[in-house]
């Protein structure tokens, strides 16, 4: 477990393994958890600051963030700078906002941005989920629709694993976004966007399918036939 304070240069916490978890109490350059491989990160503004300051509206970390992690833990308090979780193939990450080129060609993964992102997000987009709290209501047109649908977050398990996960960001950084989410949950769940690519839905209704054709299989077979006891 490693405390850290202050400005990160380049390429923070690249290829973090598992085991070993950062929190770091002030912000970071680009490439944050590149390569990120089962590490920890916490990243949140520096404590003492005015009553007033909005980590949603401030930039905390630079551009290029999770670009290929496989998997491991981020929890970011204030905004990604662009193309935040690139080819993110497993991570999970937790962030404010992002710049432009949100989650491009994403292969795996579950991302959850409390707030605004820029244009072109989910770019070539192929695996994992991403969830926009959708704050102006435009999400969708920021959002690249060639390869992925758009959904609204009621499915009761889905939503409450997504709270969940605000809960434990909101206790790991002290987010008054995630806070205002949570207290008002009943009416905010119903601002959040589902990205799911379209790939994604293909292999998981193949697997469904499967699924069903060999219980029917087992279930022929078991079945007594007919003149037996």
């Amino acid at each position: 477990n490693i405390k850290l304070y202050g400005s990160a240069g380049q390429s923070f916490c690249l290829f973090l393994v598992a085991g070993i978890s950062v929190e770091l109490e002030g912000e970071c350059n680009d490439y944050v958890c590149k390569g990120l491989s089962g590490g920890e990160v916490v990243i949140y503004p520096p404590c003492g600051l005015p009553v007033n300051f909005h980590s949603e509206l401030n930039v905390i970390v630079g551009n290029v963030c999770l670009y290929g992690a496989t998997s491991g833990r981020v929890f970011i308090r204030g905004i990604a700078g662009e193309r935040f979780a690139v080819r993110n193939s497993g991570a999970t990450a937790v962030v404010e906002g992002v710049g432009d080129h949100g989650c491009e060609y994403m292969t795996g993964g579950l991302v959850v941005i409390l707030g605004l992102t820029g244009r072109n997000f989910a770019a070539g987009m192929s695996g994992g989920l991403a969830y926009v709290y959708d704050v102006d209501g435009k999400f969708s047109t920021r959002c690249n629709p060639t390869y992925v649908d758009l959904f609204p977050l009621d499915d009761a398990k889905e939503a409450s694993q997504i709270g969940e996960l605000i809960n434990e960001f909101c206790e790991a950084t002290g987010s008054l976004i995630g806070e205002h989410i949570l207290n008002h949950w009943p009416v905010e769940v119903k601002k959040f966007v589902k990205v799911f690519p379209r790939e994604y839905q293909r292999v998981l209704a193949t697997a469904v399918a499967k699924s069903k054709e060999a219980v029917q299989r087992r279930r022929a077979i078991s079945a007594p036939r007919a003149g037996t006891t």
